[in-house]
């Protein structure tokens, strides 16, 4: 048994926006069919380093799709020059539970993310929206980006980080690979975020950093950074006049940007509308006037991490690419398990 082992510096090539697109999309449809199989992060906590680790498994039957995706989240990690996010995804092959392939996850985490936002964006946002406002400039920031333009006409994006080093860095690789765009910083959140059609919130913050007052009608909010509980990013008060959209009703209750409000008592289940797969299906409407403020709440899930790994697998063996390894000598006896 033989098992493809791909390196970051492999998928990179094999990662196109389009592409991820799709595959990111057409997870959520079959999510929105009640068609996949995906039990909520497993979390283990390593508080005294301030990080986590997740373990998410899915499977797609209708797509013939399964992987398992181990990932961190450390914050602090720029002190080690190491990336906040690491990931390893395990392919899986549903017919024997075999590995296909092991592959680093890092780089698919980042797109598959920034792709999530796109598909909320495509089905959320007002068409003419051409402001966007992104408030973390670190690399999802700049993954926002990429996908948003993707899918409307963006003429204008404003980028705030606590950290100017790294407002800097995006200002200038966005203005280098989006010269059409008029790319500029903001002095504060309130600043990156008035007067936007478009709103990207990508920071780790645990209190509300995007307050209520700031916030027009119309609006459409990526909601990013809320991953795990306590972490919150958005002013409830903004989730109060917003049409509320989840990837995930159970991971969204435990560790999205609705965490929060919800364990207070702010908001409840039933002011959430629905789901991004239901909306995309057709179960759910979406964005029904153009004052309407919709926010779509991101947990990040193991189906778009799956989608994505068969991608890159389908694309690698296309190519060549990648190393192959001995799994499994099978001329042995095996145990059961």
């Amino acid at each position: 048994m033989k098992v493809l082992l791909l390196r970051e510096q492999e998928i990179k090539p094999l990662l196109e926006v389009n592409e991820v697109s799709e595959a990111v999309e057409q997870a959520f449809r079959e999510k929105g069919k009640g068609m996949v199989q995906m039990p909520p992060k497993t979390y283990l906590y390593y508080d005294k380093y301030n990080g986590d680790l997740r373990v998410m498994p899915a499977y797609i039957e209708s797509m013939d799709v399964s992987a398992v995706k181990v990932v961190n989240v450390h914050p602090d990690n720029r002190a080690f020059d190491l990336p906040t996010v690491m990931a390893i995804i395990i392919l899986i092959d549903p017919k024997t539970g075999a590995p296909q392939a092991i592959m680093d996850g890092t780089e698919i985490t980042a797109m598959r993310t920034g792709a999530a936002a796109g598909v909320a964006t495509k089905y959320l946002s007002r068409r003419d929206a051409g402001r966007l406002g992104i408030v973390g400039a670190g690399a999802q920031g700049s993954k926002q980006l990429d996908f948003i333009v993707n899918v409307r006409n963006i003429v204008e994006v404003k980028v705030y980080d606590v950290r100017e080093e790294a407002k800097a860095n995006f200002i200038q690789k966005a203005r280098q690979k989006y010269p059409e765009l008029r790319v500029v910083a903001a002095e504060s959140v309130e600043e990156a975020v008035r007067n936007q059609d478009i709103i990207c919130t990508v920071t780790p913050s645990r209190k509300p950093i995007v307050m209520n007052e700031w916030v027009d009608d119309g609006i459409h909010i990526n909601a990013i950074g809320a991953d795990a509980p306590g972490k919150e990013e958005l002013d409830p008060a903004i989730l109060k006049r917003a049409m509320i959209i989840v990837d995930d009703w159970e991971q969204a209750l435990h560790s999205g940007e609705i965490n929060v409000p919800v364990s207070k008592g702010l908001i409840t289940r039933g002011d959430i509308h629905g789901e991004l797969g239901e909306v995309i299906v057709g179960k759910k409407r979406g964005r029904a006037a153009d004052k309407e403020i919709t926010v779509f709440d991101s947990t990040g899930l193991a189906i778009q991490d799956a989608t994505v790994a068969k991608l890159v697998y389908k694309k690698a063996l296309e190519e060549g690419v990648g190393s192959w390894f001995e799994f499994l000598t099978l001329n042995r006896s095996i145990p059961h398990p």
